[in-house]
């Protein structure tokens, strides 16, 4: 085993197609954990419905209770061929440039995690390091969520670190999310007759105004910044001369470490008013780590960062499994860390530079070697 394998690891990955829905990560999992097997780690599997597994895997051999975490998820968001130039399944190499769908986002994450996982316990068989790659985090995370409910064994956590495309740049937090389904009821009738019916469409239409005009109370965060409120899809109605007797619409909500999401979510149905109900899509905290944490000192220094120098935190706007992992480990400090280019995640032609999954292995390595390399 030697760090470039893990662009053959990546490739492969690529090839596999684990859009989600449905996500059919199985192959995925079993790919890599085959090869941790062959390589000493003890793995177990957990079903996450069909054709889909979460998978764990730990240094059985190492002598410290208190393991690095290294996060990862198999499953990618769709994507239309007619709009990419490269094979999203293709995994060519070009220019030093791996295309494919899940490139960045995340599979040369898992990639190089693996590997470095590998080659630190080659190094020092005593290595505390575990890996716990989910399927289902596209879709809000859910996956991480039930592989905590059903884990038998937790254990505790030195750090954790979420491969998530930063190019290799460490950050130490990002914002919440709650994402909530708006709905009103009406009754239908003939357009020509309005009076007749009860139009859901202009219920929603007041309480998206009242959205539009919703003021967080909470105050900045110094990591995070301020929260957010957009709404990104509205729907009603089923044909133009008929009144709606149906419509929603969502919200989205990026939150700080200031936020409660209980608050947040007993004012918007104030706001909103008596005429609409809300339900809840997706609820997660923010992730926040403190910027003097040893942890996250250990991981600037393995980045190459002055340990010494004042190095700004650094923050995300999206979600991942980090905000089920860290409350799940007892507020572990979590860092943000991956070979994926941010700006590529989801997009077409989607790629990651090789140089990027090289250096993610270093990096990763001296993260579970603690520096001694």
């Amino acid at each position: 085993m030697n760090a470039s394998d893990a662009i053959l690891l990546t490739q492969k990955l690529v090839e596999l197609n684990t859009v989600n829905p449905p996500g059919n990560e199985a192959q995925a999992a079993k790919v890599v954990g085959e090869l941790l097997e062959e390589n000493g780690f003890h793995v177990v599997y957990y079903s996450f419905g069909e054709n889909r597994l979460h998978l764990v895997a730990e240094n059985a051999r190492a002598t410290d209770d208190s393991s690095v975490i290294f996060s990862g998820h198999f499953d990618t968001v769709p994507f239309d061929v007619g709009n990419w130039n490269e094979d999203p399944l293709g995994g060519e190499i070009k220019e030093g440039k791996l295309f494919g769908r899940g490139a960045s986002d995340m599979k040369s994450g898992v990639a190089a995690m693996v590997v470095a996982a590998i080659l630190a316990v080659t190094e020092n068989p005593d290595a505390a390091v575990r890996l716990l790659l989910t399927a289902g985090e596209e879709t809000g995370c859910q996956g991480a969520a039930h592989l905590v409910e059903h884990m038998k064994h937790l254990g505790k956590a030195r750090g954790i670190v979420v491969g998530e495309p930063t190019a290799n740049i460490p950050a130490i937090g990002h914002k919440g999310g709650l994402y909530l389904r708006v709905t009103a009821q009406g009754r239908t009738a003939h357009s020509s007759m309005p009076h007749l019916g009860d139009n859901a469409i202009y219920k929603v239409a007041r309480a998206l105004l009242k959205a539009e005009r919703f003021k967080f109370s909470e105050p900045e965060d110094g990591l995070l910044g301020w929260p957010t409120i957009n709404v990104g899809t509205v729907r009603g109605g089923l044909n133009l001369n008929s009144v709606a007797d149906f419509a929603e619409f969502t919200i989205d909500i990026r939150s700080t470490s200031c936020s409660d999401h209980n608050e947040l979510l007993a004012r918007l149905k104030g706001e909103l008013g008596e005429d609409v109900r809300i339900g809840v899509l997706v609820d997660l905290p923010a992730v926040s780590t403190h910027a003097n944490d040893s942890f996250v000192h250990s991981v600037y220094r393995a980045c190459g960062l002055d340990d010494s120098a004042d190095i700004p935190p650094k923050s995300l706007p999206y979600l991942t499994d980090g905000a089920v992992l860290q409350a799940a480990f007892d507020g572990a400090p979590t860092v943000i860390l991956g070979p994926g280019l941010p700006e590529m995640a989801h997009k077409d032609d989607e790629y990651c530079f090789t140089e990027n999954i090289m250096e993610a292995i270093e990096i990763y390595k001296k993260i579970i070697l603690k520096g001694e390399i």
